[in-house]
């Protein structure tokens, strides 16, 4: 995974560049670009009041907002390093986080915070100095923690070269947004995807970037509807799921695609979602670690996807490793994650040397034994999400036996899902527990749980 310099001043270069009165985000209202400029002027006066400079440290807790932008370009503008933290997290886990990321800085929003379903709010943020917070180790620009839907969330880092690099690539990606085309951005500002794929590349691209009012089907339909720009909508699987099984949608002739990573895709669900909308739905992969790696943005390829320029890939006994100069680990020396020069991704894949594509099969853990018999997890699940009384499913391996804990309506039949499983999987591969619940717990960035403690006290309740 090569490197491009960024330069000392790439945030004023490459992302805040541009005609003044030309639009670039819009929650709520419209923004131009020398109105984003002067609030990055404000919020950079007040970090520096706050006694951060270039090599300081700044925890920033704000929900997705104008504030967020503002402040985030004002630390890197600053030469800081930035560590993301999501809003929706108590104020147990953000003291743990910064007890362990030592910031000496914390800008979280004035105000109590904004409610579950909104897309974006209005903030006064504010920084606080923390004593004993540690000035930057190393030279990243920015320190994010993983989603921990499969355990502890990992601390990883990313330098200002990285994330150029990582625009670069979108830049060279034909159906991605570029110059005069809209964004409705869906998946969260404090992850890989929202931030670089959608913030960041719409700054650098000069897109109109939008966030719905309501993170309801009919209140991101609604903001797709109001735009008079080619519009890409960017999420994840439980968006698109979300959609597709919206009624009555309005009529969207502005939309070009959706785009989703983060999960495997169900697969009956591209064609669904083409058939409600008559566009395709393009996925993604990739990592927090080195952002995107792979797409299929027109639909046409999947589950294969194209990686992505520069991107050096190979398979070591069936996982996916990445070539990755240095390791994205801060502080971390586990020769299991990265390893002279290839980040291991966990994840199980298959490389076609003659057409160059990789298809992600799932986790790497997915694959378990039962009574010496290989059974993986993953087509288990989706042999469940193809049933017509399951929703969405989650399968874990816990105990030394397959559960399955499925999102259904309240008067699903539990012996129709059986009955399915016993047509299409062989005994040994079949769940031993079935929970039915309204809906499956989710991680704040939207990918379904994977803890099995935690799944069974979801079923509890």
């Amino acid at each position: 995974m090569p490197h491009t310099d960024a330069p000392d001043d790439w945030v004023d270069t490459l992302l805040l560049a541009g005609p003044g009165a030309e639009e670039c985000l819009h929650l709520g209202a419209p923004l131009d670009r020398a109105a984003l400029r002067a609030l990055v002027d404000e919020q950079g006066e007040r970090l520096t009041a706050a006694g951060l400079g270039p090599g300081g440290t700044v925890a920033l807790r704000l929900p997705p907002s104008v504030a967020f932008v503002a402040v985030l370009l004002a630390c890197w503008r600053l030469r800081a390093q930035v560590a993301l933290l999501d809003h929706r997290l108590t104020d147990h886990e953000v003291d743990a986080a910064v007890a362990r990321l030592a910031p000496q800085v914390l800008v979280r929003s004035a105000h109590r915070p904004t409610a579950a379903l909104r897309g974006f709010a209005e903030v006064e943020p504010r920084a606080v100095a923390l004593p004993g917070g540690r000035p930057a180790a190393t030279g990243h620009a920015l320190v994010q923690l993983s989603s921990g839907s499969t355990g502890p969330a990992k601390v990883i880092a990313r330098t200002a070269a990285d994330l150029v690099r990582e625009l670069n690539c979108y830049r060279r990606l034909v159906d991605f947004p570029g110059g005069g085309d809209r964004v409705v951005l869906l998946s969260s500002v404090v992850h890989v995807l929202g931030l670089v794929g959608g913030l960041l590349n719409a700054l650098h691209a000069r897109a109109v970037l939008a966030l719905p009012e309501r993170m309801t089907a009919a209140g991101i339909l609604a903001t797709v509807a109001a735009g008079d720009r080619p519009t890409t909508v960017i999420g994840v699987p439980f968006h698109a799921e979300l959609l597709a099984g919206a009624a009555d949608p309005p009529q969207l002739p502005w939309l070009r695609r959706m785009i989703v990573a983060g999960e495997l895709v169900r697969p009956g669900l591209p064609a669904q979602f083409t058939e409600r909308y008559g566009v395709p739905l393009g996925t993604m992969y990739g990592t927090t670690e080195t952002g995107v790696i792979a797409t299929d943005l027109s639909g046409a390829l999947n589950p294969a996807k194209r990686p992505v320029h520069g991107m050096r890939l190979r398979l070591v006994g069936g996982e996916l490793h990445l070539g990755a100069d240095t390791s994205p680990y801060p502080g971390l020396d586990d020769p299991s994650r990265w390893a002279d020069g290839w980040l291991h991704t966990r994840d199980a894949a298959e490389l076609d040397e003659v057409h160059g594509l990789v298809t992600v099969l799932g986790r790497l853990d997915s694959q378990v034994s039962i009574g010496g018999l290989k059974v993986d997890l993953t087509e288990v699940e989706q042999t469940l999400s193809d049933l017509p009384e399951v929703r969405e499913a989650v399968v874990v391996f816990a105990g030394g036996a397959i559960e399955a804990y499925l999102a259904a309506e309240p008067d699903a039949d539990l012996s129709l899902v059986q009955d399915g499983l016993a047509r299409r999987l062989a005994a040994y591969k079949r769940p031993r527990r079935l929970a039915l619940l309204p809906r499956l717990p989710r991680t704040a960035t939207g990918k379904l749980l994977r803890d099995p403690a935690a799944l069974r006290e979801a079923a509890a309740r």
